[in-house]
């Protein structure tokens, strides 16, 4: 896989893996941001995986363009044939139907299938974790069965809850905050994806899977219930996906 390093700005540089949206394209990002944590680069602030690039941001009082760039090099040509590591499953609990998820009928009706069978789809994979953005939080996922796919809302909400689980196109995501939103509102799930007050506020990560699992309303109070007292803890299973690659 042919890397490109760019500059962006003098505080920056982008490294492209490609221009499609694909799997691969991720794990091989995700290798990549594997090697940054395992040799840390002095002056570096942060770096953002996108669908198909990596933006490492640092300070030029610390660390000049040209080192910046070689050390980048030397990550890349260090890792050259690696095994990807394993990944995470969350699980997520969601309650779908009902007042907290409005649209559940509407997706059913518009794909020709009941309520339970657009359940059952949209519980029957996991999702790949290709980016977070938008808001703080929100996870772009990947692979949602077209079975389902439904299109977005001809007038948006002025007001979608946090932790509303929704449809647009052929994309599935949560809603972290309440905002406004354009999304078929399927269901709710009581996990709290983005939380200040914790050291790592944001619960998801890049490269990994996330899987829902319908809870009865009862079960969803019980759960909420217990993130808001901070005694819940968010199941997470290990995924078996290595493999190989060689980066040029």
């Amino acid at each position: 896989m042919n890397l490109d390093f760019q500059p962006l700005g003098d505080t920056a540089i982008r490294v492209s893996f490609g221009n499609e949206i694909s799997k691969e394209i991720n794990q091989a990002i995700r290798l990549f941001t594997n090697g940054l944590s395992q040799n840390p680069i002095y002056g570096v602030i942060e770096w953002i995986p996108t669908y198909a690039s990596l933006t490492i941001f640092y300070n030029p009082a610390l660390i000049a363009y040209k080192e910046m760039l070689n050390k980048l090099i030397e990550i890349k040509d260090h890792i050259k044939e690696t095994n990807l590591p394993s990944a995470k499953i969350y699980e997520i609990p969601t309650y779908y139907g009902g007042e907290t998820g409005p649209d559940l009928a509407y997706v059913a009706k518009y794909n020709n299938l009941t309520e339970d069978e657009v359940i059952s789809i949209h519980t029957g994979t996991d999702y790949l974790i290709y980016m977070i953005g938008f808001v703080p939080g929100f996870p772009y996922l990947g692979g949602m069965s077209n079975k389902i796919a439904t299109p977005r809302q001809e007038k948006p909400r002025t007001r979608i809850p946090a932790g509303s689980v929704g449809i647009a196109g052929e994309q599935t995501g949560i809603y972290p905050l309440e905002t406004p939103g354009g999304w078929q509102i399927i269901g709710i799930t009581p996990l709290k994806l983005y939380d200040q007050t914790k050291e790592r506020p944001i619960l998801l990560s890049v490269g990994h899977y996330l899987r829902f699992v319908s809870v009865s309303y009862h079960e969803y109070l019980e759960i909420k219930k217990a993130v808001e007292n901070g005694n819940y803890q968010v199941k997470t299973y290990k995924k078996e996906e290595g493999m190989d690659y060689v980066f040029n």
